[in-house]
């Protein structure tokens, strides 16, 4: 049976210096987007596309995405395999190729590292993983490859 789940997000351009949008390098790349009941993100620009670095960008809130969703993913394919998690982490990178004004990224990969109780099994641990990336929303809704290279820890207790 197919569901259907809405979401509403506002973005809001605050980087109007005075003059709007005279001139490429007349304005900033600010902004704040909004998720209804939930805190403010402060977003920008990449750096490299005259953003401010210290807010949130496009490109990262993407690689974010793709980390979050196949980690809770991930968490609900262990639970059922019958694996007990212990801990999760992943340093997911993403590449963005440029071409004219426009561009894309190629790919995606994550790399999380997750912690599984001393009973638990690694190989299934390992196989939660391809479930998972088959399940996840985000990395369904994508036209590039996300590849996952998970390292498996036992833990000593």
């Amino acid at each position: 049976m197919n569901h259907r789940h809405h979401y509403r997000v506002e973005v809001s351009w605050t980087g109007n210096r005075g003059s709007g949008t005279d001139g490429y390098g007349h304005y900033g790349r600010d902004h704040l987007i909004r998720v209804p009941g939930k805190p403010a993100l402060a977003g920008s620009a990449d750096a490299a596309f005259r953003g401010d670095a210290t807010r949130h960008n496009p490109e990262d809130l993407l690689l974010a995405a793709l980390s979050a969703c196949h980690m809770l993913s991930y968490l609900h394919m262990a639970t059922v395999a019958g694996v007990v998690v212990m801990a999760y982490t992943d340093a997911a990178e993403g590449t963005l190729v440029t071409e004219g004004d426009g561009g894309r990224f190629t790919e995606v990969v994550l790399r999380p590292v997750v912690t599984i109780s001393a009973s638990g099994d690694p190989v299934k641990a390992e196989t939660a993983h391809e479930t998972a990336h088959h399940a996840c929303f985000i990395a369904n809704s994508v036209n590039f490859p996300v590849r996952c290279e998970p390292r498996i820890v036992v833990s000593s207790d």
